[in-house]
This record gives structure tokens, C-alpha cells and sequence, in this order.
């Protein structure tokens, strides 16, 4: 079987919106988390796929990029696109005071602050 094999990444998804807990930075080995106004993303391309910041979200977030749902495929491009302007976060900080409130709501891809 040739050929390269594919790495998985990780990708925060929509309910990281406004909840932007940071417990998955303080596990990641290689600072591939990058902070935004409101929600938090991965940099595929320094994502070394050891999955220590799923069971660490307590939003739960993140996922495999081979098992987002449909919904949830735009992620995948944002993650990567964002990762690129927005700056590395790299030890764990406070959440929002409403994070709570914010965690399981659906619909907030525009509520994303760039």
C-alpha cells in the first residue's frame, strides 16, 4: 500500500463559541492552539494528532477532522485559516463568566468573532 498516510487533526468546533474554555491548552504538547475574541482553534499543520485535548473540553468541542459531522465540516477550513492571524495561546486562562450559559447552544457560527 503506498502512498503517504493521512494525519487526522483535531478541530474546535461551534460550541467553543462563546464558551472558549482553554482546558485543552494547558494538555496540548505543542501549542497548536490559537485564542480568538470568543472562541479558541487548532493549527492542523502543528496538530501532532495525540488527541489529549478532547477528554480536557469540557464543551466538547473538538473532534477528529475524519468525524465531524456535515455540519460541522466548515470547521476544518476555519480552524486552518484562523490559525494563521490569530495568536498562540499556549497556557490555560479564565473563561467568559457566561461560558455556562453558552455551552450546548446551537446555531452560533455567527456569533464567531473574528
Amino acid at each position: 500500500m503506498g502512498g503517504k498516510e493521512r494525519i487526522v487533526a483535531y478541530v474546535v468546533t461551534e460550541n467553543c463559541i462563546k464558551c472558549k474554555y482553554t482546558d485543552c491548552v494547558e494538555v496540548c504538547p505543542v501549542d497548536c492552539f490559537h485564542a480568538g475574541p470568543n472562541m479558541l482553534v487548532i493549527d492542523p499543520d502543528e496538530c501532532i494528532d495525540c488527541s489529549l485535548c478532547v477528554t480536557e473540553c469540557p464543551a466538547e468541542a473538538i473532534f477528529p477532522d475524519n468525524e465531524l459531522t456535515p455540519e460541522q465540516e466548515r470547521y476544518v477550513e476555519l480552524n486552518r485559516r484562523l490559525a494563521r492571524t490569530w495568536p498562540v495561546l499556549a497556557e490555560k486562562i479564565p473563561a467568559p463568566d457566561d461560558a455556562g450559559q453558552w455551552d450546548g447552544v446551537r446555531d452560533k457560527h455567527p456569533l464567531l468573532q473574528y
